[in-house]
């Protein structure tokens, strides 16, 4: 899931402003924050617990849906249909109500949660999560789940899975079926710690069988290296970022003064197949490559109020060449960055054209443990106020390139335009 926090930032500041001409703009950016629930079933009267359920999901895309048309439906009367003048039977029947009411939002990152599902997505946010080490893509041609990345001592990479193998079957779940989501196969890959989850891989022209042991997963987000690549005399240092979170500047920070120390004068940041995560992860970590006082991003709420974020002091590589590798893999806060350093003239961007996710979600939890709603909450603009939802941000040299250096897929006239 291409998904990004909203939480306070350390390195930048915003201001808030009202438009309504950014009302009217296509600008979405996207969010998830998990909270609790805000109201309990106890507020809906003589509801019964089924009604009570579905009257709490209807108020809480009330409270926080951005789009305040509804994908243009009667809002009230919907409630009227589903609370007020429907009886269910069951939990299940609630459950599946709820999920119709979402999906007519029309938006695909509105969504109702399950349990297993919502619970998966807290595990995974707060670290208790068993699992066994992969990073999951979908090919956006031929929509195959795939492996990605496999992390170092993992499960997975003990037990002989390789980037490249393509999901057949998990946990007994066909993954090939064309409807499965890599949503779907990361909750299968979950479970208790020390539980088993038998796999079947698509390996070239053969199949293979897996049976592995979930083991907890502590994800390496942030991995730096010298490239085998240099720049005429001039040492390159590549970071790649696999994910944003709260502590990935400050990691990032820290690979840097390490490459520098190892000699690297030009930079390479990574950011292929990273999905976004925590927005300020983003936000922050462009702040390091940019002076006081530039733009960041725009984040725009239901209200059309905007919160123009910025960066307050200087960062700490602020004259090194640098260079961004993207591809279409490449979403949310991950795009956040990138679009950060190339409007503000830092960066060149190599690759291939982004995702284009510009939206924000938050994740509230729903009462009696029937799970939770993802809903966008607000949407953002690019420093030079541009749209890059369903659009991605073009690139400034188009590469082609799987290597696992990223220095092999910069040309080296990149550093010299730079420099």
């Amino acid at each position: 899931m291409h998904a990004d926090i909203i939480t306070s930032s350390s390195t930048t500041s915003s201001s808030t402003t009202s438009s309504s001409s950014i009302i009217n703009c296509k600008i979405p950016n996207m969010s998830i924050s998990i909270h609790p629930p805000t109201a309990t079933a106890a507020d809906y009267g003589s509801f019964t617990e089924e009604q009570k359920a579905v009257a709490e999901a209807w108020r809480i895309v009330d409270n926080s849906f951005y789009d305040r048309t509804f994908n243009n439906q009667d809002w009230f009367q919907i409630r009227q249909d589903a609370v007020v003048k429907k009886k269910y039977k069951n939990n299940q029947e609630a459950r599946e109500a709820i999920d119709k009411i979402v999906s007519s939002l029309g938006d695909k990152y509105t969504r109702y949660l399950p349990p297993s599902k919502y619970r998966s997505i807290v595990d995974s946010a707060t670290g208790t999560l068993a699992g066994v080490g992969v990073e999951i893509s979908v090919d956006k041609d031929s929509g195959k789940i795939y492996v990605s990345d496999v992390e170092p001592s993992s499960p997975a990479l003990n037990g002989g899975i390789k980037k490249g193998d393509v999901f057949l079957e998990v946990d007994g779940m066909k993954a090939n079926d064309g409807t499965t989501t890599p949503d779907d196969v990361a909750a299968k890959l979950r479970g208790p710690e020390g539980s088993r989850v038998g796999i079947v891989m698509g390996r070239g022209e053969t199949t293979e069988d897996f049976i592995l042991t979930r083991e907890p997963i502590t994800i390496t987000s942030v991995r730096s290296y010298m490239s085998e690549v240099t720049n005429g005399s001039d040492k390159v240092g590549v970071i790649r970022i696999k994910s944003f979170s709260g502590t990935t500047a400050s990691t990032v920070q820290s690979a840097l003064e390490d490459l520098k120390k190892k000699g690297a004068e030009d930079f390479i940041i990574g950011v292929r197949n990273n999905p976004g995560g925590l927005l300020p992860g983003g936000t922050d970590t462009a702040g390091l490559f940019l002076e006081a006082n530039k733009p960041l991003v725009f984040v725009v709420d239901k209200k059309g109020t905007v919160d123009a974020q910025s960066t307050f002091q200087d960062g700490i590589a602020l004259d090194s060449p640098i260079a961004v590798v993207v591809n279409g893999n490449t979403a949310s806060a991950a795009e956040v960055m990138t679009a950060a350093l190339k409007e503000n003239g830092r960066a060149t961007i190599v690759g291939q054209q982004t995702f284009g996710k510009g939206i924000i979600q938050t994740i509230r939890q729903l009462s009696n443990d029937n799970g939770g709603l993802a809903v966008t909450v607000a949407r953002y603009e690019t420093p030079l106020h541009n749209d890059i939802n369903k659009q991605g941000i073009p690139v400034d040299i188009s590469v082609e390139c799987t290597s696992e250096d990223a220095g092999l897929c910069v040309p080296a006239s990149v550093f010299e335009k730079s420099g």
